[in-house]
């Protein structure tokens, strides 16, 4: 029986932060993963389809847990600006680094990239033990102590297990917490372009009647990750399509912004489903990431909203260790639930709000948001709000807007 302070169900990009973020706490941490990371990286390789934008509340607490630099020394691709705008309409908005007095709104990054260095730190890490290859096959909670048999027949007690094991939480659904869920009848799908203008390190983002379509600037001039989010059948039209046809349909949705369009990857369409626990935390356990929480990916927020759980939680345990208190006590847990749930609910009734507003081509709907998106970008106050909200600055716990200490990596 191995004995650990906490127990994190999941090795993606949310449960490795939180091992890091927790090194050094006089804690014993172990991280469960099923399938180990293939850690080497090629630069000339190709773009990988999945990609995350990056924030600058991620990117401290990235910079905080050590790893930032190595991520930019693989491949990450700053952006200066976003645009958004109405597909054949005067609806308009956009922002700038130069707006908001910094050198960049955020990062382009790959989803390997950052988990693998991560992973790569973690295993540096004395008081974090990798269990690889297994996965949970039972916990029973207990007053004190959660006592967990892996597949592997090893057995574990913790004192508090957090669930980090994506949007179908095994954890979640073992420890009876209801979830609510609404499909968004869209799918996502993703590719890597290649453009005929350069991107200039720009975000752009257009809506359209159908659907929603973002070209993400990678660190090549000329390629672009997209996001494109369409109802399933058309989604699935867009798979069927040749190369030539799909080149030639992208680029006429985009309104041409980059020139001719060359689809460089797989298509991938993920179906897009928002989901939001009834509780974020349990006795003994507590949800981060997908496990909590999935919602739309039209502001590429997901994975923003997922580290901020993770710093959220880094800082409770932090001070629960600090004054002595039990750190899996749902009494003392409860804290952390109900900033997390807030932020949460307000970003899902955000985005759902948001993404109402910009489905379909009502012309009263058209004109309403057309309307909205000039004042946005014209009334005094309101651009530097919604950056400042984008740039997930108003989201941080205390002990991330805190001066880094000396010793702390610069971002």
């Amino acid at each position: 029986m191995q004995s650990y302070d906490v127990v994190i169900a999941g090795g993606g990009m949310v449960g490795l932060a939180l091992a890091c973020g927790l090194h050094g706490c006089g804690l014993r941490i172990a991280v469960i993963e099923k399938q180990a990371p293939d850690t080497r990286f090629d630069p000339q390789a190709p773009f990988a389809v999945r990609v995350s934008a990056i924030n600058s509340a991620s990117e401290r607490l990235l910079g905080r847990l050590g790893v930032w630099q190595d991520i930019l020394a693989k491949r990450a691709a700053p952006y200066q600006g976003m645009e958004v705008w109405d597909n054949d309409s005067f609806g308009r908005i956009a922002f700038s680094a130069a707006e908001a007095h910094c050198e960049h709104l955020g990062h382009i990054i790959e989803n390997d990239v950052i988990r693998n260095a991560l992973w790569e730190r973690v295993q540096k890490l004395s008081d974090v033990t990798l269990l690889t290859g297994t996965q949970i096959r039972q916990v029973v909670w207990g007053e004190n102590d959660a006592f967990i048999t892996l597949e592997n027949d090893d057995m574990l007690t913790t004192r508090l297990v957090a669930g980090a094991d994506g949007a179908n939480s095994w954890l979640r659904q073992h420890a009876d917490i209801p979830v609510s869920f609404w499909d968004y009848e869209h799918h996502a799908l993703v590719a890597t372009i290649r453009t005929e203008l350069p991107h200039e390190n720009v975000a752009r983002q257009v809506f359209h009647g159908d659907g929603i379509l973002a070209f993400l600037p990678l660190p090549d001039a000329h390629h672009c990750s997209i996001v494109w989010s369409l109802p399933g059948l058309t989604a699935q039209h867009c798979l069927d399509l040749d190369d030539a046809a799909f080149n030639h349909k992208l680029a006429a949705a985009f309104d041409l912004r980059l020139g001719l369009c060359e689809v460089v990857s797989e298509r991938r369409a993920i179906p897009l489903t928002g989901r939001y626990a009834r509780q974020f935390a349990a006795p003994r356990l507590a949800l981060l990431g997908d496990a909590a929480h999935t919602i739309h990916p039209l502001a590429g927020q997901g994975v923003n909203l997922g580290f901020m759980d993770v710093a959220e939680l880094i800082g409770e345990i932090r001070r629960l260790t600090a004054e002595g208190k039990d750190i899996g006590n749902y009494f003392w847990l409860r804290r952390f639930e109900r900033r997390r749930k807030q932020s949460a609910a307000m970003m899902l009734a955000g985005m759902q709000g948001f993404r109402e507003l910009f489905d379909g081509s009502n012309p009263v709907k058209k004109l309403v948001r057309d309307v909205g998106l000039v004042l946005a970008d014209t009334l005094p106050g309101v651009k530097p709000a919604l950056l400042r909200h984008a740039r997930g600055l108003s989201d941080m716990p205390d002990w991330l807007r805190e001066p880094k200490p000396a010793s702390a990596e610069k971002i």
